[in-house]
């Protein structure tokens, strides 16, 4: 009795990241032209660049045990379990124009970037 009361009080814990519906077609899209073994996309922040941490977004073949899952209209979705902390409360959208296309990020995590805009800090 006592669990099912628990688990009925629990809240649902909201997303690491928000994805925009450009993100969400960017991602149904990638999925459409993806590899067979491919599972989802995956968002991580490997070191790399002047700033130290950059955005990367991959082809995914394996759920890892930490890693975010969500769910999209388009396929699944997955954040590194070790960036999730340098991501929380980020919005991630799909922008493109005459000359750039790419997924932009409002990282309320980040405490400065590079000139070139390649890679932040936490």
């Amino acid at each position: 009795m006592a669990d099912t009361k628990t688990r009925a009080n629990e809240r649902q814990r909201p997303a690491a990241v928000i994805l925009t519906k450009g993100a969400e077609a960017r991602i149904a899209e990638l999925m459409s032209k993806a590899p067979d073994d491919a599972i989802g996309v995956k968002l991580s922040t490997p070191r790399r660049g002047c700033s130290g941490l950059a955005y990367s977004v991959d082809f995914v073949t394996e759920e890892a045990k930490f890693d975010e899952k969500i769910e999209t209209p388009g396929g699944t979705f997955y954040i590194d379990g070790a960036s999730v902390l340098y991501l929380v409360g980020s919005t991630m959208d799909w922008v493109e124009d005459d000359f750039t296309a790419g997924f932009v990020f409002d990282n309320p995590n980040a405490k400065g970037a590079c000139g070139c805009g390649e890679s932040f800090m936490v």
